[in-house]
């Protein structure tokens, strides 16, 4: 006798099983009893024995407990992963950590501390510092001027070479292009010295709308003796201690983070010169500000520098020239 016909007409014998109601309350638990009980001595019981629905009801308990042990064991697993990738990022220590209170805005720095640890005076704490928060990004784009006839012993005679203005030329249309999409930008900062004015000169001319002021901080300078130091350029110690000072107060003046009462994100635009640019790019990410002199920058160029509310700073472009043709570009 086949197996499935044998253990129909052995249940069928059952009265037990016979007695119950397909569908009622103990139609699962009763069919179970017997089943369990039988199928130890006749484990083919098991699956022959079972009316149709209780064999669905049965298969749905037993998937159920499948995939519960099948998520624990995921569970168990993952969490060993978790752990790997925790330990790299919570418990990795950087060579060199960084300053969140850099630019000295950091809120907790501009608030005086609780005097007790009352509940009240904490509440006030928390307040004065919420309205202290910056709330928006402040962009920093940093032209350098264009080629410039380096003959004259004077600045004044140092002017643009015909080369030096159409550089600026397409430096100043990629900045109202950018300005299509960003918006007008805020202010055009310029650096004293005859090359960067003339070369802001230019520029302001596609950005009509833009008021410019001039500020003697921004003049080319030697920020900090570099390193590794070079052969063919070793100014005085004294002007470096005369450079660097004015050129770090133009750093703290121009590159922080945006002001509590500043609501919307600011776009300013800086013509000024390559020690100068370089040297903020390595004070704003906080590398080794002799590490300066590294990076080349090519006459025209555009660097932009995005500081976070938070303190983050992002450089989104260093020395990006891709708007002058290659014929055109020039770093000297």
């Amino acid at each position: 006798m086949p197996w499935t016909s044998w253990g129909l007409a052995h249940v069928r014998k059952q009265k037990d099983v016979s007695k119950v109601e397909a569908g009622s309350s103990r139609d699962l638990s009763s069919n179970f009893h017997y089943i369990f009980s039988n199928s130890l001595a006749n484990p083919r019981l098991f699956f022959l024995a079972m009316p149709p629905s209780t064999y669905a009801r049965a298969a749905k308990v037993v998937c159920g407990f499948g995939a519960v042990a099948f998520g624990v064991y995921l569970g168990y697993e993952n969490r060993n992963r978790t752990t790997l990738r925790a330990s790299w990022t919570t418990n990795f220590k950087p060579s060199v950590e960084w300053d969140w209170n850099w630019d000295r805005r950091e809120p907790s720095s501009l608030v005086k501390p609780p005097k007790t640890e009352d509940e009240k005076d904490s509440n006030e704490y928390n307040v004065k510092v919420e309205a202290v928060k910056s709330k928006a990004n402040r962009h920093l784009i940093f032209i350098r001027h264009g080629q410039y006839d380096m003959s004259p012993k004077s600045d004044e005679g140092r002017k643009l070479t015909g080369l030096g203005k159409e550089q600026a030329t397409f430096t100043g249309k990629r900045l109202q292009e950018l300005s299509k999409e960003l918006g007008d930008f805020d202010l055009v900062i310029q650096s004293t010295m005859t090359r960067a004015m003339e070369t802001a000169q230019i520029i302001s001319g596609f950005l009509p709308r833009v008021p410019s002021k001039s500020c003697e901080l921004l003049r080319e300078g030697a920020p900090i003796p570099p390193e590794p130091p070079i052969g063919h350029w070793r100014p005085e110690p004294s002007q470096f201690y005369e450079d660097g000072a004015r050129i770090e107060a133009a750093f703290r003046k121009y590159v922080h983070r945006a002001d509590a009462e500043q609501a919307v994100d600011s776009y300013e635009v800086f013509v000024c010169h390559a020690n100068v640019i370089r040297y903020f790019v390595c004070r704003a990410l906080q590398f080794p500000p002799e590490a300066w002199l590294r990076i080349s920058l090519n006459h025209g160029s555009i660097t932009w520098l995005t500081v976070r509310p938070n303190g983050r700073v992002v450089l989104k472009a260093l020395g990006d020239s891709g708007h002058i043709p290659v014929d055109k570009l020039t770093t000297s």
